[in-house]
């Protein structure tokens, strides 16, 4: 399995979800973040805003789906501008249901 985190603009959240659930994902976890990139935040004439509102969406995928999840967010995410966001994937080695104490 693959755990899919992306960090992306929060008023791209509803493209993002709606090309997820097109792929066939719709079990995700979001979630509202402060954080900066590489630009080290904006600056709007002399105000410096260092911490950014992003939208973390993250979810996990058999292997097999990682790259249509990562092509969706790509593709939904993208404005073309600085501050974009960013997405990680990473091996999930074990999963449990809390419910019924299994492991997928």
């Amino acid at each position: 399995m693959k755990m899919v985190k992306a960090f992306i603009r929060p008023e791209k959240e509803t493209d993002v979800v709606k090309a997820l659930e097109q792929a066939g994902l719709s079990a995700m976890t979001k979630w509202d973040v402060l954080g900066r990139g590489r630009q080290r935040g904006i600056q709007v004439g002399a105000q410096v805003y260092d911490e950014l509102s992003k939208l973390c969406v993250m979810t996990v995928v058999d292997d097999a789906k990682a790259p249509q999840a990562v092509e969706a967010i790509m593709v939904s995410a993208r404005t073309g501008h600085p501050g974009d966001g960013r997405i990680f994937v990473s091996d999930v080695k074990q999963a449990y249901t809390i419910r019924t104490g299994k492991c997928d």
